[in-house]
């Protein structure tokens, strides 16, 4: 396939279209909110990775956190995480993110982190103990976790599994003919073969990607269609905005219309549910899967 090559710069495709036009609120509810990351010291993906749902899921009582610090030991081409050498580990992080869950009052919660390929279980440890202090602190809210591959370190997936999250997340993000830009550090099967094993273990299991960054809507479907072989129960399909001009452009903007007609294919192959929409990201709607 002679696809031209994805590059980075600012994004030239003229003003977004109606439908990637959002307002997020800024009432009193979530300057609470705000407030309580701050002061519990926490990273939250709602706020840095300025998703335009995050009002109507705080206000729904979900948030999604991030652990193990913010700084990343991959590059992603999509991710405006800091990329680098991460500080020590901070021991007292997952009692911080249950007490942050506790104080928001959250129904749901959804976790995830950088990628810490620096230590030796990727931070399996820290998760399974993130997990734990959520139970204890708030044993009716629901937990996802959105996870990295850890390598693919078998015994650092089974550490995670074995604390039953509610949901199983990692995202495979593009087609595989993209990793090398998008996901450098990372692999299609591999990925794969963690949504497998999650599965294998009797978990709820969920991947997503993000469209708009070159791909053919055939390989689109194909990686869709190898997500349910591999045994994944929920799909997230979003529009990929560029962060920042560092960060790989966008090919294009899709429209609704081709979102809807993926998300027809997805649940055709038998996928429990399915997102997809432009604004649609991974942790959207996520209190819903406790729901099936």
């Amino acid at each position: 396939m002679n696809a031209a090559p994805l590059k980075r710069g600012k994004t030239n495709l003229g003003p977004r279209p109606a439908w990637l036009r959002v307002t997020t609120p800024t009432h009193g509810k979530l300057a609470e909110l705000d407030e309580i990351v701050s002061h519990e010291k926490l990273h939250t993906v709602c706020e840095s990775a300025a998703c335009p749902n995050r009002g109507e899921c705080w206000s729904l009582g979900t948030a999604t956190f991030m652990i193990l610090g913010n700084v990343c030991t991959r590059s992603c081409g999509f991710c405006n995480v800091l990329s680098g050498r991460p500080s020590e580990l901070d021991l007292d992080e997952p009692r911080r993110v249950a007490a942050a869950v506790a104080s928001m009052k959250l129904k749901f919660a959804v976790v995830t982190s950088v990628n810490r390929d620096d230590l030796s279980d990727g931070g399996a440890s820290i998760w399974v103990a993130a997990i734990r202090a959520i139970r204890e602190r708030c044993p009716g809210t629901g937990i996802e976790v959105l996870i990295p591959d850890f390598q693919g370190n078998e015994a650092a997936l089974d550490m995670v599994f074995r604390a039953r999250p509610d949901v199983l997340n990692h995202n495979v993000e593009t087609v595989p003919r993209l990793y090398v830009p998008v996901r450098p550090q990372a692999n299609f099967e591999q990925s794969l073969r963690v949504i497998a094993r999650a599965k294998q273990a009797g978990l709820t299991t969920k991947s997503g990607m993000m469209l708009g960054l070159g791909e053919e809507i055939s390989e689109v479907r194909d990686a869709i269609k190898q997500l349910r072989d591999a045994g994944c129960d929920i799909l997230t399909l979003g529009q990929y905005l560029q962060p920042a001009p560092e960060n790989l452009q966008v090919a294009r903007y899709v429209h609704p219309d081709e979102f809807a007609e993926l998300k027809a294919f997805a649940l055709a192959l038998g996928f429990g549910k399915v997102d997809s929409g432009p604004l649609v990201r991974s942790s959207y709607h996520a209190e819903e899967a406790t729901k099936r």
